[in-house]
């Protein structure tokens, strides 16, 4: 992570089955730039894991596949995250149907082991189709995501001799 005090350098990795976490992902792309910060966007299969260690911020986006369950093109992401040894700031996104027992399981999934592995900042869970009313949440979510950064840069630089 390069304590200065340029702009952070953000992936956006998302996986979409039937284009509600597309367009929540485009969402959280225009709170970014939004907030003057400038992610690269990948759907998952673009990202290369090697690559993850470039980054100041990941933000992941997930759908939740049959159970609650993780989908497996995300499995080898989630695994290369919990790798991490908790310098990355990182967030969670992910839509869901509330007619299923586990709503958004796959963002609980990835928020737990996030906790546990990075700097979390913030998670978001969106009922299917994002509409115009959770433009303010994807606007919320980042603002977190910024703080979490920010905080975490202040408090590195605070603790160097």
């Amino acid at each position: 992570m390069a304590l200065t005090n340029s702009k952070p350098k953000i992936a956006i990795v998302y996986a979409s089955a039937t284009g509600h976490t597309e367009r929540l992902t485009e969402m959280i792309v225009d709170a970014s730039v939004s907030q003057g910060l400038q992610p690269e966007i990948f759907p998952v299969k673009e990202f290369d894991l090697k690559e993850l260690l470039r980054y100041d911020i990941v933000v992941v986006g997930t759908y939740t596949w049959m159970n609650g369950e993780i989908p497996r093109q995300l499995h080898s992401l989630f695994e290369a995250i919990e790798q991490q040894s908790g310098d990355l700031v990182t967030g969670v996104f992910g839509t869901g149907d509330r007619c299923f027992a586990t709503y958004c399981g796959a963002v609980d999934l990835f928020r737990d082991m996030l906790h546990a592995k990075t700097q979390l900042a913030a998670t978001l869970k969106v009922e299917q189709m994002p509409s115009a009313e959770d433009r303010l949440r994807c606007d919320a979510f980042m603002n977190s995501v910024w703080r979490k950064y920010s905080q975490h840069v202040e408090n590195l630089v605070a603790a160097k001799p």
